[in-house]
């Protein structure tokens, strides 16, 4: 349940994001009577370009350049939720698959734990072969042929 519901509001919240930087950098003020600043105009950014003392701040966020890049992040935001909507299913499956596997995890760690406290005593001084060093094994080849006699 709480995985589809995981799902749901970050759907939803792609969606908003994604409608509002399409659309806001485009809205003049005072469109159907919303309270909505012009994009460059707006009182965070004067506010902003004040306090910086670089007015061209201004200018280049008012630009369609800065307005284009802002909407494409928010046309991908809006191909996120949509690619959300349509893999919802599998994206359900992965978020409750994730919860198993966390505890599968859990469970492998533990029994790590007990197999370590259990392990047999091997001083610090030797080494035990268990055949994983290949130099260990070509150590001992070489140390085992004699050099031939002339």
């Amino acid at each position: 349940m709480s995985a589809k519901l995981s799902a749901i509001f970050y759907i939803i919240l792609c969606l908003e994001i994604g409608l509002v930087l399409t659309l806001m950098p485009w809205i003049p003020q005072g469109f159907l009577g919303l309270p909505l600043s012009d994009w460059g105009n707006n009182y965070f950014l004067l506010y902003a370009a004040h306090k910086t003392g670089s007015y061209t701040l201004q200018t280049v966020i008012a630009s369609g350049w800065v307005r284009g890049a802002v909407s494409g992040v928010g046309v991908l935001n809006l191909g996120i939720a949509f690619w959300e909507i349509l893999h919802f299913n599998q994206t359900v499956s992965a978020l409750q698959g994730e919860g198993a596997a966390a505890t599968t995890l859990q469970q492998n760690a533990a029994r790590n734990v007990a197999q370590a406290t259990t392990s047999d005593h091997v001083p610090d001084h030797e080494r035990r072969d268990d055949g994983s060093n290949p130099h260990h094994y070509q150590q001992q080849v070489v140390a085992t042929v004699s050099p031939p006699k002339r």
